[in-house]
């Protein structure tokens, strides 16, 4: 090959280099002149929608990579020049095409955010979004997606779907305000993540981490069709939520039309339900920790109503299956389904959703009922065991229903103690203040078990009987109940044993005369025939109208008072031979019994102290015990 061609090869390369070198060096100085201070800002306000601003003086790298560094950028509405920006950055890092800059055009595909302020309204949903542009590619776009989707709602034309490029959005150590009279209140801070999306025709995927209500979190969604979704479409979906109070995920399809609705897979859990309850600011303060939730279930939503089926509960580790329905009326969320359990605390359940399931220490803590103003409740709930503090149930067949002031909790069916139980606690807001109403009835129920379970452990008879409580009265604080309330008391009890009571040591203590504790006489057992029991109750107190325990050779009989607040006793008796009639003492209204004079054969006493350490005193001497 001739010298002179090798030597024009080299020297066509040489200048190739330097025509090369030298635009790579006057990048900066185009860039700077022609592309951030005339195109980009027009280009990003193209793009987004927004009237871009930059306030302050761009630099252009080169080295590793080709990009625009703008400082003090805001993206406002154009139809609101007084309103604060929607979003507005500290610094925005563009990476531009090198090819374009030289042609004096924009072309980019990231955009970094840092120390983002985006801004949010409340919509009417519920949901904080930003302001929607009126204008730009993206929306244009939109726009004519709406319309490939109108034309087949069913099965949308996915070849005429715009191509337009989007590209990638990152943001890092951002916030999320909304802005009322003034002043912006932030609803996430710490945001970073970004938004993967190639072009408006391709899948799309989101990822963020940030910090909502004092907790870290992390946001996953993504969609392989997202501009069919957002231009009213139905489109799948995937979305995950994290973070320590909770996580929840989505897998279905969706819809963001007018008719917008959700149908898949949902799955929510929870290491305390109090805590997650407490962190959503879902405005039920619950009285006690449930512990462990987890839910798995089929969701269908749409129109402000979720229906829950093939539903998986799990509460505390215990399994439950059911349907749930969600809606809202007047306002409040309202909740209505089934769950059947194998087994549920159920004071630890009424307690996760209301605070009115007393607790080990409420005592004295006021009752807030004013959760029935901000939820409408109807659930059935079932379980094949259950407990309500150390009352063990089988077969349970409850409901919890809660609205418009009104709260009703009924054991409608049970099996415990051998028998069966029945209960209700209700919950009535009225202008004078909450009534309170408790009703329990134990059917042939084992009584020694029921009694122990109920704290009396002194002279119950031990055998099969049922037992009715009714109390009803003003319910401010959980003593102030028993303290005002009035009722009434009633037990009857078969066949059996009195324990506690060694009868003819108290025939004989009590025909010595001078008082004795009755734990004197307690090493003993009286069986029985029988007994009944009947009592009013009136601010705290019980008036004992009838109390017969009938043994072989002797019936025994009580009357007076019995204070169940301050547990005291003050109450008239006799030991009756069978066959003969016992005279009881009259009373007036309102005071204890006075003994009237006895037959030579009954031995009459008293009874005094408290339920704890009740006393006798004789009356007048009687019947031998032999």
């Amino acid at each position: 090959m001739p010298s002179s061609v090798i030597r024009r090869g080299v020297w066509a390369i040489g200048v190739a280099v330097l025509v090369i070198a030298l635009a790579v060096a006057a990048l900066p100085l185009i860039a700077s002149t022609r592309i951030v201070r005339d195109r980009i800002a027009w280009e990003l306000s193209a793009w987004s929608g927004f009237r871009v601003t930059i306030d302050g003086s761009p630099r252009i790298e080169v080295w590793p990579k080709f990009r625009a560094i703008l400082s003090d950028v805001t993206l406002s509405q154009w139809t609101e020049t007084d309103a604060p920006p929607v979003v507005e950055a500290d610094r925005v890092e563009i990476d531009l095409s090198a090819m374009a800059a030289l042609q004096g055009d924009v072309a980019f595909s990231t955009a970094r955010l840092v120390r983002p302020t985006i801004r949010v309204q409340r919509m009417a949903s519920g949901f904080y979004l930003p302001p929607l542009p009126t204008g730009g590619r993206i929306t244009r776009s939109i726009d004519t997606a709406r319309g490939v989707v109108t034309a087949n709602p069913q099965k949308p034309d996915l070849g005429r779907l715009p191509s337009d490029p989007f590209g990638t959005v990152e943001f890092r150590d951002g916030r999320v305000v909304t802005t009322a009279d003034g002043k912006d209140t932030e609803i996430l801070s710490s945001l970073s993540g970004q938004v993967n999306w190639e072009a408006m025709n391709s899948e799309a995927s989101l990822t963020a981490t940030g910090i909502w209500r004092g907790e870290s979190m992390q946001l996953d969604f993504s969609s392989p069709k997202p501009l069919v979704l957002f231009a009213g479409g139905a489109a799948p979906v995937t979305l995950s939520f994290k973070a320590a109070p909770a996580t929840f995920s989505f897998d279905g399809s969706a819809s963001m039309s007018d008719n917008a609705y959700l149908d898949g897979q949902a799955k929510f859990a929870a290491p305390s339900l109090r805590r997650a309850l407490e962190w959503s600011q879902a405005g039920l303060a619950p009285g006690a920790a449930i512990g462990a939730v987890s839910i798995a279930s089929k969701v269908n939503a749409s129109a402000g109503r979720a229906k829950f089926e093939n539903t998986t509960v799990t509460l505390n580790n215990n399994p439950g299956m059911g349907a749930l329905d969600f809606s809202f009326a007047e306002g409040r969320p309202v909740i209505a389904g089934t769950l059947a359990f194998d087994t549920l605390d159920l004071r630890s359940f009424l307690s996760a959703f209301t605070p009115v399931a007393p607790t080990g220490d409420a005592g004295p803590v006021d009752i807030d009922t004013s959760f029935a103003d901000r939820i409408n409740l109807d659930l059935r709930l079932s379980a094949a065991h259950a407990n309500v503090g150390p009352v063990q149930l089988a077969d349970v067949a409850a409901t919890a229903q809660v609205k418009n002031g009104l709260a009703v909790f009924d054991i409608s069916d049970a099996s415990a103690f051998n028998g069966t139980i029945q209960s209700s606690l209700r919950f009535d807001r009225k202008p004078e203040g909450t009534q309170v109403e408790m009703r329990l009835l134990a059917s042939d129920v084992d009584t020694g078990a029921f009694a122990t379970a109920a704290g009396m452990t002194r002279l119950v008879p031990a055998g099969t009987g049922t037992v009715s409580v009714i109390l009803k009265g003003p319910g401010k604080a959980w003593n102030s109940i028993f303290e005002n309330a009035d009722g009434s008391f009633s037990a009857t009890f078969g066949p059996g044993t009195l324990n506690g009571l060694d009868l003819p040591a108290f025939l004989k203590r009590n025909q010595q005369g001078g008082f004795f504790a009755l734990d004197d006489v307690a090493n003993g057992s009286l069986p029985i025939n029988g007994a009944e029991i009947k009592a009013s109750i009136s601010k705290g107190v019980a008036r004992v109208d009838k109390a017969e325990i009938n043994s072989q050779k002797y019936k025994i009989w009580l009357s007076g008072i019995a204070s169940y607040v301050g547990r005291g006793l003050a109450l008239s008796g006799g030991v009756v031979p069978n066959g003969q009639p016992a005279q009881q003492p009259q009373q007036a209204s309102g005071q204890a019994a006075s003994p009237a004079p006895a037959p030579p054969s009954q031995s009459l006493f008293f009874v005094g102290g408290n339920w704890s350490a009740p006393f006798i005193s004789p009356i007048a001497p009687g019947v031998s015990g032999q």
